[in-house]
């Protein structure tokens, strides 16, 4: 703790008394008594206000703050807010000083003022989908890692929406499927899926942006549609928020899609205009990244077949497999704790870290770390 902050009351009073007949300097005196000139200030200002009492430890000095808002402003500044709620602080100020006050005080205070009277509620927390912790793979021979997408939807000449779902390989530039959607559910991506499946083998991995319904805001940000790839053998990959330069030889592809691609007429029309440009990005167009040959010279059909249904992951020993419950919960360690009704029913396994905290897994994919603290179960979110 500094000198100046347990200075005994006695030298403080002899600093004061000092002050006008010393003949040394301010400055000098200070130093004489090893405390800043800011301190020697502040006491003979607060000797001179309140006398020997200001010198007291913890002295707040003022009681009052001489730039606080007046009451009348403070009150008028509300009155406002609560007749335009949907004015900010810099829009009241701006509308008072134009309509009579002579002074208002910076929209900074005006907004503390408007939050202390409950006039500004605090922002609404955003939930965002957990990050995925797993490291991209590098994906260097087809099927190891697919990449798929929504171009970004655009109106038909029937004034219909288009939602372009693609999916590459990420190895060979190779376009698997480039369909024109109604609308971007998981019920209806499914569908394709199942046909790219069973028509080129299964990846290992499927890479996807953060969105629905690749991805959700649900532990691990497991959706329906990556828990079923979970389920067949696929491991869902997802990129960086904001960080498209991730899928980026995908958002390569979504370029040549916009320069190339013509809008059509109606749905039936688009779904023959996406054929015809897929059959040419596959089996004309030269690829500069591969030698300056067509993506189907470098594909080849995936030896991993699609299974006949979806089955719950397996775990390994070093595992504690668990059930969750009907409504999604873990019942584990005396307690339990909701997980998400999308695993309702399935088997998620704890891997021990310590004597009270798990990583939580669903199949290969790490969705938490599950902790006991005080004989209560907690989930922390990935990070």
């Amino acid at each position: 703790m500094p000198w100046e902050a347990t200075c005994p009351m006695d030298l403080k009073m002899k600093f004061v008394a000092g002050v006008n007949d010393s003949d040394v300097s301010f400055a000098a005196r200070c130093r004489e008594f090893r405390i800043s000139r800011k301190t020697g200030y502040k006491w003979v200002a607060r000797y001179e206000e309140l006398g020997p009492r200001g010198l007291e430890d913890g002295s707040p000095g003022r009681h009052s703050c001489p730039h606080a808002t007046p009451p009348l402003v403070a009150d008028r500044i509300c009155e406002l807010r609560r007749e335009q709620p949907t004015w900010g602080p810099l829009k009241l100020r701006g509308w008072l000083l134009d309509h009579g006050e002579t002074w208002m005080p910076a929209a900074s205070t005006i907004g503390d003022l408007l939050k202390a009277r409950g006039l500004i509620l605090p922002r609404r927390r955003r939930v965002r989908t957990p990050p995925c912790v797993e490291p991209l793979a590098l994906g260097e021979q087809p099927n190891e890692v697919w990449c798929t997408d929504f171009k970004g939807h655009f109106a038909l000449g029937d004034k219909t929406r288009c939602h372009p779902l693609t999916l590459t390989d990420h190895a060979s530039r190779y376009l698997l499927k480039c369909e024109a959607l109604a609308a971007p559910t998981e019920q209806a991506v499914r569908v394709h899926f199942e046909r790219a499946f069973r028509e080129f083998g299964l990846p290992d991995r499927i890479r996807s942006d953060n969105g629905a319904p690749f991805a959700s805001r649900a532990p691990g940000g497991l959706s329906a549609l990556s828990i079923w790839w979970i389920q067949i053998g696929i491991f869902p990959e997802r990129i960086e928020p904001g960080q498209p330069q991730q899928n980026g030889r995908h958002e390569r592809m979504h370029r040549t899609y916009r320069a190339e691609v013509v809008v059509q007429q109606d749905m039936a029309a688009q779904h023959r205009e996406h054929d015809r440009f897929r059959h040419v990005y596959n089996d004309v167009r030269p690829h500069e990244a591969l030698g300056q040959k067509p993506p189907a010279s470098r594909y080849a059909r995936s030896q991993r077949a699609m299974p006949s249904a979806p089955s719950s992951p397996e775990y390994p020993d070093s595992m504690k497999p668990r059930t969750l419950d009907d409504r999604g919960r873990l019942h584990f360690a005396g307690d339990k704790i909701r997980i998400t009704p999308l695993l309702v029913g399935e088997r998620v396994g704890l891997e021990p870290v310590d004597d009270d905290t798990w990583e939580l897994f669903y199949g290969p994919a790490a969705i938490g770390e599950l902790r006991l603290r005080d004989k209560k179960l907690h989930l922390v979110p990935l990070t």
